[in-house]
């Protein structure tokens, strides 16, 4: 499965409100219990995650956002920062690390107010 960014977006978005935002519907169970592993091991969110033995989708507990979530929520909060973000890096194809993804959001967000 591949990681997908915007669902990891709103599932920060989701922990933080206590919100389900209505686009996860697009999402099946097991994409979000992976993008909820993901986001552990990242250190975006504390929680606790469970595979299911039988190989079924296991089991998820996502309980807060870790300082690491807040920074890359703040600076993904914003919906035209998101989309030219992402925009940015459909267009120069490829994969790229989650620390590239940041670094391209807080340049739009430095942008966006001036700086």
């Amino acid at each position: 499965m591949k990681r997908d960014l915007d669902l990891i977006r709103l599932l920060l978005q989701e922990v933080e409100s206590g919100i389900k935002p209505e686009a996860m519907v697009n999402y099946t169970e097991d994409e979000v219990l992976y993008h909820c592993r993901l986001t552990i091991e990242a250190g975006l969110l504390n929680g606790k995650y469970r595979p299911d033995l039988s190989g079924g989708p296991g089991y998820a507990r996502l309980e807060s956002l870790t300082w690491a979530g807040h920074d890359f929520l703040d600076a993904a909060r914003n919906e035209s920062v998101w989309q030219q973000t992402t925009e940015r890096l459909k267009k120069a194809g490829g994969s790229w690390t989650f620390e590239v993804v940041k670094m391209l959001l807080v340049d739009a967000s430095r942008k966006l107010v001036g700086l």
